[in-house]
């Protein structure tokens, strides 16, 4: 009886896989329930130069459909603020909205959302889908108006990935080789402290001697 050969697992679905795991972590989406005349912040990590995007609506809400009415109450306001406290992003009593801009200081930036205060008070159901750097591109688009297939769009995908994980494995280097450098140099300069330490020890422990001796 012939042995069975392995199934070969497609390209395609390979390429899914590598990009499925490496995922970023700058992609979130989140759903919540925002009190009425209370605030919620999130933040993310954005380095210079990178791009990021955010759409944002009230539950129940259709951002599509200009007849999609809600009451007054269900009502959201958001500031997007840089690492130093720049002003990205600012809506203010909106049932949706979206923002996007590029880095131009890297750090933590912090999206701030409230609800306005309503008596009796409502919670407001709210999504927030923030991404940034490689999870900010829109790929379904590039491959639209590049008219490539979805093969070619995963290995772009893929390549900006590998890009990102490239730069940030350098920046780490960097730092680890300014923090070893720093080490050796105080680890020189102990090394010099004990010689010099030892060579006046000595010194003086041979003058003690010949004095004894009546040498000197």
């Amino acid at each position: 009886m012939a042995a069975r050969r392995p199934a070969s697992v497609p390209l395609r679905a390979l390429l899914f896989l590598a990009v499925l795991f490496s995922v970023s972590p700058s992609a979130r989406s989140l759903r919540f329930d925002l009190e009425s005349g209370h605030t919620k912040c999130i933040s993310d990590e954005i380095k210079v130069g990178a791009m990021a995007v955010g759409k944002y609506h009230v539950v129940g809400h259709d951002p599509s459909s200009p007849d999609s009415q809600l009451p007054d109450s269900h009502r959201v306001s958001l500031k997007v603020t840089s690492p130093y406290g720049n002003s990205m992003h600012y809506a203010e009593n909106v049932p949706s909205g979206h923002f996007a801009f590029t880095a131009a200081e890297e750090g933590d930036y912090l999206a701030c959302f409230w609800a306005p205060d309503h008596k009796p008070p409502v919670s407001v159901g709210f999504e927030f889908d923030w991404r940034s750097g490689v999870a900010a591109k829109d790929w379904p688009n590039v491959a639209k108006k590049g008219q490539v297939d979805v093969m070619e769009t995963e290995l772009r995908k893929l390549e900006d990935t590998i890009k990102s994980i490239h730069e940030e494995m350098e920046e780490e280097m960097q730092n680890l080789n300014r923090q070893t450098n720093s080490r050796m140099a105080w680890l020189g300069f102990l090394s010099l402290g004990i010689c010099l330490s030892v060579a006046g020890l000595q010194l003086w422990h041979l003058k003690t001697f010949f004095e004894r001796k009546k040498l000197l």
